[in-house]
């Protein structure tokens, strides 16, 4: 048997995929309407009482490439592609090396992370995995889970316990430093710490029929308090199911940026010249068909962060003596009985020593402060003071 030319081949690949990414019908065949053909002078609908009046057409649009790519049908695209190969003023620009290769541009532009090729096999994330908890203001929990390992659950496990020993009575799950891994059964060990026993997690679908893992929830949740949940544009594979997941069953607010749109098994498949296509081969998802992949997870506040801030603000926090010197100011110096009895004003001292070191040149440099964590501890006070006001009015 003949073997069809790379071009066709390519073409059909490419509107096949096309038609079940967008999830569009077939322009002709499918379950959309056909467009109705323009009406004339003369149709007994227009014409009336002898007035024929000719409804207004409006000014032909051109199509974007994407809108082209899903209305035309197969016989459609070869068609263009012929009168193109003998009429275009560069033939050249349309050989059939040039025709495939742009099929290929838009069907990896269309599956986005779906389908990537890299230069060679795609190396680990190399953001840090440890894990860090503390507790801020006194009444708020704060984990940075770090990369989604044994070791790191087990240290979950332990701060979990200590929290809830007391005092804080709310959570901040840090998502934003956890490395890509689909390791969705360690995922599912993470969010089981939190969600109630029996509930149906997440599932993982493969495109052969009946081909579905279910990850459910056994035990009582270690943690049953107000959470947060921090991501970013990085935050991707089992950290952006772990944020869908506790967004869905625990109403947890998620702040920060959309996540990277990963939440799916992938396969490195190495190619000829030694480049590697990168293929998501199962799918992730939610009970309720929250969508994360491709497209990622939107928080539910935005926060408009630089990534090479946010980046900076994690390393400060892991170097240094933790996140609440980036989400706290340093308190002011304040009028003392000491002070009095020593006669000095340390208010005055600390203004007067600002101004001098602003004359010399040598001003403070602004404190980096963690925004997103930073909202996230706004969000809990609003609720907190949210909460009292209801028990208050209650209590009347």
């Amino acid at each position: 048997m003949k073997k069809p030319p790379l071009l066709a081949a390519v073409l059909v690949l490419a509107l096949a995929c096309a038609q079940a990414q967008q999830k569009l019908p077939d322009p002709v065949n499918g379950a959309g309407a056909k467009s109705a053909a323009p009406a004339k002078i003369g149709d007994p609908a227009v014409e009336k009482s002898g007035n024929a009046t000719a409804p207004a057409e409006s000014a032909p649009r051109q199509l974007s490439s994407h809108e082209a790519a899903d209305a035309l049908t197969e016989d459609e695209l070869r068609q263009i592609v012929e009168i193109l190969r003998g009429t275009y003023v560069t033939p050249d620009a349309l050989n059939e090396s040039a025709l495939a290769r742009a099929a290929m541009q838009g069907l990896l532009e269309r599956l986005g992370a779906g389908a990537r090729i890299f230069t060679a096999a795609k190396k680990a994330d190399d953001r840090d995995g440890l894990f860090r908890s503390e507790v801020l203001g006194g009444a708020v929990g704060y984990l940075r889970l770090g990369a989604i390992t044994q070791e790191n659950i087990a240290a979950l496990d332990a701060a979990l316990e200590g929290f809830a020993a007391g005092p804080p009575t709310a959570m901040v799950l840090d998502l934003r430093a956890t490395p890509h891994s689909t390791d969705f059964e360690l995922a599912a060990e993470c969010c089981r710490r939190f969600s109630p026993k029996g509930r149906v997690l997440f599932s993982i679908k493969k495109p052969k029929a009946n081909d579905e893992e279910i990850l459910t929830s056994r035990d009582a949740p270690k943690w049953r308090g107000l959470l947060t949940v921090l991501v970013d544009g990085n935050t991707a594979g089992a950290g952006e199911v772990i944020a869908a997941v506790l967004h869905t069953h625990l109403r947890a607010y998620v702040i920060g940026q959309q996540t990277k749109g990963e939440a799916a098994q992938f396969e490195e498949v190495p190619l000829a010249g030694g480049r590697v296509l990168r293929v998501a081969v199962g799918e992730v998802t939610l009970p309720d068909a929250t969508p994360v992949f491709p497209g990622g997870l939107t928080p539910d506040l935005t926060v408009n962060v630089p990534q090479e801030k946010t980046d900076e603000v994690l390393q400060l926090a892991m170097n240094g003596p933790g996140v609440a010197p980036l989400v706290f100011d340093k308190p002011r110096a304040r009028m003392n009985e000491a002070a009095l009895v020593a006669g000095t004003n340390p208010e005055l001292d600390e203004v007067q020593e600002i101004q001098k070191r602003r004359a010399n040149g040598d001003a403070p440099a602004k404190p980096v402060r963690d925004e997103a964590l930073q909202r996230a501890l706004d969000y809990i006070t609003s609720v907190r003071i949210f909460e009292a006001r209801e028990a208050a009015g209650a209590g009347r």
